[in-house]
């Protein structure tokens, strides 16, 4: 049975937190554009020098890491979502806000997410699901340690 790339980007898709992890890199490639902005011959540039240098790096790669390594999840999502607070005063206004917020609502997207639950197996199924073997017939009550006598 072959299952086509969409199926299988879909099912990997799922796993994951994907809409915070895009939302935080989005932030940080709005940052970048926004900080490479000249009006006329004026340059914009809000606060201090090299804290565009780090943050813009950081948020992508945030979102990247999030999306390829969900377990870390709440760790992630709470330094985009940091770091997206600080960029307001760090990097043009935090994107001239569009950035900021988009790089807060993925933080909080990335924390907040959660796997699917795994559905449990109808009555008369073959296998157990992981964790769920208290109710199966063979299951026996033994202690965790071996007691030697």
């Amino acid at each position: 049975m072959t299952t086509s790339p969409r199926a299988a980007f879909r099912a990997w898709r799922r796993g994951r937190p994907f809409a915070g992890s895009v939302l935080t890199s989005l932030a940080g490639v709005e940052m970048f554009f926004s900080g490479q902005l000249d009006v006329g011959k004026i340059h914009v540039q809000v606060g201090i020098e090299g804290l565009q240098a780090t943050i813009i790096p950081l948020l992508v790669l945030l979102g990247i890491l999030a999306a390829t390594m969900p377990v870390h999840r709440v760790f992630y999502g709470v330094i985009a979502l940091s770091v997206s607070v600080y960029s307001l005063i760090g990097v043009n206004l935090g994107g001239f806000f569009i950035g900021m917020l988009l790089g807060a609502i993925g933080g909080v997207l990335t924390v907040v997410w959660l796997p699917k639950p795994v559905a449990p197996l109808q009555p008369g199924a073959d296998s157990v699901v992981a964790g769920d073997d208290a109710d199966h017939p063979s299951a026996e009550s033994r202690p965790l340690v071996r007691r030697r006598r």
